[in-house]
């Protein structure tokens, strides 16, 4: 037969002994223009992919480091256990697991600090940690970091990426919708500025509570922003839906959204934002 006349390829066998060191898990490809980066680069570029400008998700330190001056940040000191109501035996081990993972307590981190001399009160959100979905631990610190901003007369600027409420806490997770909602009511009457800033992907019961009640929206670019994915709406209402119809730009351009900023302005933007409001 043919395929036995068909030499065989040797391939190569691995040397222990070669001087040529790859390092493990120091690659990531970019999910838009498939190009493999090497992950200092991407760091060093603010999180932005140098070949085709796409932006990758930040961590909440890295975001820290972007937005508030060195030094100043200050955690409020919040100890809240998440629990788990629907009694789930896999989500107690999942939260131990992604804790070791992404060092990070929960799905959002809240505290002081200041923006270019400012001082505000700062939320942050990282879909690393259950696609920073909405539990009972994340609205009760976000609840929490409004009732401050209240009572130190600061602007609450609050980063939201979310994939919605958290379905492991069942009802319980949509009831902090209801929570925050209350507490930025408190916040306008108080006169207070609330800045919000919508990064990729912002959905479900975020987009539907505080994320969407800024005095003021901001969006990275081509950031996705909405309550349910285009397959779940186009069948619930039986129509077809404009291509990028829940980006940021197309929400800037219907009025959802104040401003699309690039990361390396979102700072300067703030500031400006903050300037105004006082002046």
């Amino acid at each position: 037969m043919i395929v036995d006349k068909i030499k065989k390829r040797d391939l190569p066998q691995y040397n222990k002994n070669s001087k040529i060191d790859i390092p493990v898990g120091k690659w990531v490809k970019c999910e838009k223009c498939k190009e493999i980066l090497y992950k200092d680069t991407i760091r060093e570029n603010l999180n932005i992919c140098p070949n085709c400008g796409h932006y990758f998700r930040m961590h909440i330190n890295r975001r820290l480091d972007l937005i508030i001056d060195d030094g100043t940040y200050k955690k409020f000191d919040i100890n809240i256990e998440t629990t788990n109501p629907l009694n789930l035996e896999d989500y107690p081990k999942k939260l131990k697991l992604l804790r070791e993972k992404t060092k990070l307590e929960e799905a959002v981190a809240c505290g002081t600090g200041k923006i270019s001399g400012e001082d505000v009160v700062i939320c942050i959100m990282d879909s690393g940690f259950l696609m920073g979905s909405m539990g009972i631990v994340v609205g009760e610190k976000i609840t929490y970091a409004i009732e401050q901003a209240i009572k130190l007369k600061l602007p609450l600027i609050i980063f939201s990426v979310s994939g919605g409420a958290r379905m492991q806490e069942g009802i319980i997770s949509l009831m902090q919708m209801a929570k925050t909602t209350a507490a930025l009511t408190k916040l306008d009457e108080a006169g207070l500025l609330y800045i919000s800033v919508l990064t990729d992907p912002t959905y479900g019961g975020v987009t539907a509570s505080f994320a969407s009640l800024g005095d003021v929206i901001l969006a990275e670019p081509n950031a996705m922003i909405g309550f349910a994915g285009q397959r779940v709406i186009e069948q619930t209402i039986g129509e077809s839906l404009p291509e990028g119809f829940q980006t940021a730009e197309f929400l800037l351009e219907h009025g959802f959204i104040d401003k699309i900023v690039e990361r390396k302005d979102l700072k300067k933007c703030i500031f400006d934002l903050i300037q105004f409001h006082k002046n």
